[in-house]
């Protein structure tokens, strides 16, 4: 690492006619300028890519916390990320500046830098008219983590210190936010202030409130034991075994993602029981149980709030009762319910509002066609007749019973309804102005199901997500693709040796 002057250092000249002693003294005061305008070069020769899943800017600022001592912060550049294969550095520069004691200047410095470098993060999303648009600056920045002016010069230290010193903690937390959630394990590590704040979940709702959300699929191949998959960075990641006995895996059991958390919903010897996974401590424990259990349940998240409904509770009773879970708080709220009473039913969100689809209904042992719509604000239901067309596109002699068949395979792509037929291996798109359906294309040709089960028909931010393989070499793929006007292109992301019969399957947006 080389040393070198800056070209804005203040030079002193001795005074002529100056004593020894002066002179000395005169030297050792512009030696001292030296070291306190010194700019850092680091240079690379050679250069080889640098193998690691941190981002660029994140990298210079844990440079800067362990090489320098004064007040520092980023110069932007466009330099290529560090997650590319083949990137090559050159050199990366970090310039040391001095900063006055004024906090304001300070303050109004680092803003100035952050919106340089807003040109490294990704394009803000689009709104709608007359909305307010809200960036990750201005949220970051407007939120007052220390209370009072008075408390704010005494805890600025150890506040920002915990993070990265120089830049304070809302210039850290911006940070923070353009890393990838798969990065947050081993940032948490760095020091307890991390740990801290990715723990909290704080970083986490912050995320879903600028709309900085990564969706990852969360799938249980061999029980208990759960895997995911990131798609944004082809990743798996494999999660604690499951607390389970014999009679937990051979109940029905039902999963769903929402917040920060996977529920795994089942039955153990004399009563129903719920495991929770929690992405912030990377453990199992127990859920707080419903007011009415129940199983085979239609269930749909809406960021950190979810909607369960219908299924059939532990004497067989088929239910109409509707409940709404809130992660943050992990408490229950019973909700209004449903005009028909149903089982094996799907949920899903469109437009803010909960739907159910299809299912059984008391004495009926085909599927009902019609759904049934919950608006939040009004907590009221409203039934749609034929909402949910005959499965599988069959006579009605020709018909598998529903009891047979799975629940309806369903998803939601930028408030678009489609639906899989895994008997014609079709994927048919929802008209909700005329209430019919369209055929848009077909399954992946390699995936399989047993009457639908198996099979898992997911959306996955603006992808349509199928997890299945053939089953006869044991492979589990998973395939995506971007619905739009024209037909249906899947792609394959990933594929290994595995049980290739999907049990469970979640996918968790944060």
């Amino acid at each position: 690492m080389d040393t070198k002057q800056s070209k804005h250092m203040t030079r002193h000249p001795t005074p002529p006619n100056t004593s020894l002693k002066e002179s000395n003294k005169y030297k050792h005061r512009e030696r001292n300028e030296e070291k306190k305008y010194s700019a850092f070069v680091i240079c690379i020769p050679n250069p080889k890519p640098i193998r690691t899943s941190l981002p660029f800017h994140l990298i210079l600022f844990i440079i800067s916390e362990d090489m320098l001592e004064g007040p520092s912060f980023l110069i932007a550049r466009d330099l290529p990320s560090s997650c590319e294969q083949e990137t090559e550095w050159i050199y990366n520069s970090l310039r040391v500046m001095e900063l006055s004691n004024n906090k304001r200047r300070l303050e109004l410095e680092e803003v100035a830098v952050l919106r340089k470098s807003r040109r490294l993060s990704d394009p803000p999303k689009e709104r709608e008219e007359g909305e307010p648009q809200m960036n990750i600056l201005d949220l970051s920045l407007s939120l007052n983590f220390n209370q009072g002016n008075d408390q704010n010069n005494a805890s600025d230290q150890s506040d920002s210190g915990g993070l990265i010193r120089q830049l304070g903690r809302d210039i850290s937390i911006n940070c923070l936010l353009r890393c990838s959630r798969s990065d947050y394990g081993l940032i948490s590590l760095l020091n307890r202030s991390f740990r801290s704040l990715i723990r909290s979940g704080e970083i986490y709702r912050l995320r879903r409130q600028v709309g900085r959300i990564e969706h990852w699929v969360y799938f249980s191949c061999n029980l208990p034991e759960w895997e995911a998959f990131d798609p944004n960075c082809g990743r798996w990641i494999y999660l604690p075994s499951m607390p389970s006995n014999e009679c937990f895996i051979c109940s029905d059991k039902e999963s769903l993602a929402v917040g920060t958390e996977l529920l795994v919903f089942g039955k153990e010897i004399m009563s129903p029981v719920i495991n929770r996974y929690s992405i912030l401590t990377n453990t199992w424990s127990s859920g707080m149980k419903m007011n009415f259990s129940r199983c085979l349940f239609g269930s749909a998240s809406l960021g950190e709030v979810a909607i369960l409904a219908g299924g059939s509770d532990f004497h067989g009773n088929i239910l109409s009762s509707a409940e709404l879970y809130n992660s943050e708080t992990g408490t229950w709220e019973l909700l209004p319910s449903m005009n028909k009473a149903r089982k094996m039913c799907s949920g899903v969100f469109i437009d803010g509002k909960f739907y159910v689809i299809g299912g059984i209904g008391v004495d009926n042992a085909m599927q009902l066609t019609c759904g049934e719509e919950f608006d939040l604000e009004t907590r009221k239901w409203r039934e749609i007749p034929n909402m949910f067309p005959r499965r599988n596109g069959q006579p009605g002699e020709n018909e598998v019973p529903a009891t047979v068949e799975a629940p309806p395979l369903v998803a939601v792509v930028n408030n678009v309804l489609y639906a899989a037929d895994y008997a014609q291996k079709e994927v048919r798109r929802y008209y909700k102005d005329s209430n019919s359906w369209v055929t848009v294309g077909r399954l992946p040709e390699r995936v399989v199901s047993m009457n639908g089960w198996g099979l898992a028909f997911r959306a996955c931010g603006n992808r349509l997500m199928v997890v299945g393989g053939p089953r006869a070499i044991g492979v589990i793929e998973i395939n995506a693709c971007i619905p739009g006007d024209g037909a249906l292109q899947w792609n394959r992301l990933a594929s290994k040796q595995s049980g290739s019969f999907v049990y469970n399957c979640a996918v968790m947006g944060c």
